[in-house]
């Protein structure tokens, strides 16, 4: 067992984590930091390059938590096709993810999780562990004292419910005939955002069935009162909206009851046939693994047996997720990420001053081009009349291509000098016209889909597992923003007002929220680069309070690091251990800012020249990546690479937006720095 303890910058007995010191660094002889950066930079081009795949992509792992095993294993039993070896590979992954005290936790150095502790132990169940071994009986005391199973999330009780080990009268209901709803009305399926609609229609087929394959054993050990595992829970008053939906959920309960079977049966029919449109090339549902193994489950209970085309790709695309870190151990990524990692590598590898023309950049750019998306998918319900261009994370997601990934696709892009400059310039300009299209009402952009803004999603008591639903944000806004910048089309109405949006959401003490990493410091590092870029000056007050928050938050080590915590509580906003890849966000927004020749550069720079690798990289147990706030968390075992590639590359370059962006001249012409040594 790898034991995890909470014993990180912020934690009980830690609570205020070191941030700016007041200590005068160790002087450095002129010159040496940035000696040190240009070694670096070296080294980790020469590590980059040595990982591109053949075909012109890189791919980093993906990693989560164990609940993606935990599901994977009982997905096999539950469909019968239990493999020994996987399951005896998988469990020792599990177990090597154990916390001291029983728990198991969603992030490095985390707390623990109740719903991922219940499914991590009924993995080990079956895969042999025995109740009483010592981990186990840790496991089910450590969850009886976070409430039991009753305690865990409704997606959790759902998996425990297909093998009899909890009632499906006590899961809150979703009925089939949600696909019937007009797309003006709330609730229908388009309200969520796309990762949760392709979830929730097959969950809903699931929970009509009501299936129960009962396991060879129970896990009373994991209920507080084994004789009423689920205790009556006090409704909210009828005047709010937790009180509303707790009493449609009794609404619908009922009209499970009295549903005509034809209604039903044809619901659900329309349900599999939505799920069939959107199985992707390779198997897979949107190129991640929830969707996947829940549309698995339901095809099976509709009828289609295990060697059906559709259902034996589906099975086969879920191997595909399986990553084998050692000898006998298996991990379950619950997402690939090959065309972000690519463009972030590219833009690296071209910022660190690879040239344009570069073999590894031309073989990046021909693979990146002939992954642009060129056929309408869900994000067309909002859009029907904007041509798709965009770009997928993953290798295969048609359906669902993302403002982000091609926003950075086309940064990444600009930077080659391709042989075949009109082929490369038309799909930038599909790029872009898709990106722009997909601005949303208030001027900014969400990652998936435009105006995903319903607040009611959200409030269904079934949707407890995570953000469902796709509001703009601040990293994705100033990315769009930093791509129409790099084009010379910061002026463009579109841009100004994902200009103005990005002012006013800057948080009072001058950073940003980060929606798809962690966090503020993610905010921040995106936001900053892309209104500088787009012609805000140093001096702007928006500008300056930015660096004065990102001063104020470096810890006494010279790196930056803010743990994931800070998503619930502002404590944490800014603070943690020091992280290659958020060191590296910080200093993407101070360079930005013109603070090249600050104290704080400096020491940042420093930072990462000395936890630098002998082969070039960079260690990274922490998680910075971000799934759903609070309750999903990621880390891409690449940021630690293209991250502080980046900011080694510009600071040594002296590019404070990147190869070849007019504005980084500009910059360096005014002088650098507006707060040199501050």
């Amino acid at each position: 067992m790898t034991a995890t303890t909470d014993g990180s910058p912020g934690s009980p007995t830690h609570r205020t984590p070191s941030a700016s010191s007041t200590s005068e660094p160790d002087p450095v002889p002129p010159g040496a930091t940035e000696a040190a950066a240009r070694r670096a930079v070296g080294h980790a081009t020469d590590h980059l390059l040595a990982r591109q795949h053949a075909d012109g992509w890189w791919k980093g792992d993906l990693e989560t938590n164990v609940t993606m095993d935990a599901e994977d294993l009982l997905l096999r039993e539950f469909l019968g096709i239990r493999d020994d070896k996987i399951l005896a590979a998988s469990a020792r992954w599990i177990r090597s993810q154990q916390r001291e005290d029983g728990a198991w936790a969603t992030f490095h150095g985390g707390p623990g999780d109740l719903s991922a502790t219940v499914e991590a132990y009924v993995a080990l169940r079956l895969a042999g562990d025995d109740p009483d071994e010592a981990h186990m009986s840790l496991a089910a005391k450590w969850s009886r004292g976070e409430g039991g199973v009753a305690g865990s999330r409704v997606f959790t009780r759902i998996w425990l419910a297909l093998f009899g080990w909890w009632s499906w009268d006590d899961l809150p209901e979703l009925p089939p005939e949600l696909i019937y709803l007009p797309k003006w009305m709330p609730l229908n399926i388009y309200s969520f955002g796309c990762w949760a609609r392709q979830t929730i229609v097959p969950l809903t087929v699931v929970g009509a069935h009501r299936p129960v394959r009962p396991a060879p054993f129970g896990i009373d050990e994991l209920h507080i009162n084994p004789e009423q595992p689920s205790p009556k829970r006090r409704k909210a008053p009828i005047t709010s909206w937790d009180g509303v939906f707790q009493r449609l959920d009794q609404v619908l309960h009922v009209y499970r009851r009295v549903t005509p079977r034809s209604v039903r049966r044809s619901a659900m029919n329309a349900c599999a046939r939505w799920i069939i449109e959107r199985q992707e090339a390779d198997g897979c549902w949107g190129g991640i693994q929830p969707p996947a193994v829940y549309s698995v489950i339901a095809l099976h209970l509709l009828g289609y047996d295990l060697d059906h085309p559709v259902v034996r790709a589906g099975l086969d695309s879920l191997d595909r997720f399986a990553v084998w870190p050692e000898e006998g151990v298996r991990m379950i990524e619950a997402c690939q990420s090959p065309v972000w990692d690519t463009c972030l590598a590219a833009i690296a590898l071209a910022d660190a001053g690879l040239p344009a023309d570069h073999p590894a950049l031309l073989k990046s750019a021909d693979w990146m081009l002939g992954e642009q998306i060129n056929r309408p998918g869900d994000w067309s319900v909002k859009r029907p009349q904007l041509a798709p261009g965009g770009w997928a994370f993953e290798f295969h997601n048609d359906n669902y291509p993302d403002i982000d990934d091609t926003a950075e696709v086309v940064l990444a892009l600009r930077r080659v000098a391709h042989p075949d400059q009109p082929r490369l310039d038309a799909a930038v300009e599909r790029a872009v016209r898709w990106n722009v299209g997909m601005q949303s009402r208030n001027g900014a952009w969400g990652a998936f889909d435009a105006d995903n803004t319903s607040p009611f999603p959200n409030k269904l008591p079934f949707c407890d597992f995570g953000e469902v639903i796709d509001p703009p944000s601040a990293d994705v806004t100033a990315h769009v923003v930093e791509m129409m910048a790099a084009l010379g089309l910061e002026h463009d109405p579109h841009a100004r007002r994902g200009i103005e949006w990005l002012l006013a959401e800057q948080e009072d003490n001058g950073a940003w929220f980060g929606r798809w990493g962690v966090n503020y410091i993610y905010g921040t590092g995106s936001a900053v680069p892309a209104l500088a870029a787009a012609g805000l000056p140093a001096s702007h007050p928006a500008i300056r309070r930015a660096v004065s928050w990102l001063r104020s938050v470096q810890n006494a080590d010279g790196g930056w690091g803010e743990d994931l915590r800070s998503y619930s509580d502002q404590e944490w906003a800014g603070r943690g251990h020091s992280t290659p890849s958020q060191t590296a966000w910080a200093l993407l927004a101070l360079l930005a800012a013109g603070e090249r020749d600050s104290a704080a550069v400096e020491r940042g720079v420093r930072w990462l020249t000395d936890t630098q690798l002998e082969d070039g990289s960079w260690d990274e147990p922490y998680f910075t990546g971000t799934g759903f706030p609070r309750d999903f968390s990621i880390n891409y075992h690449l940021y630690r690479m293209v991250f502080p590639l980046t900011a080694l590359g510009r600071y040594v370059r002296d590019e404070p937006f990147g190869a070849g962006h007019p504005g980084s001249a500009a910059v360096a012409a005014a002088g650098g720095s507006t707060g040199k040594g501050a």
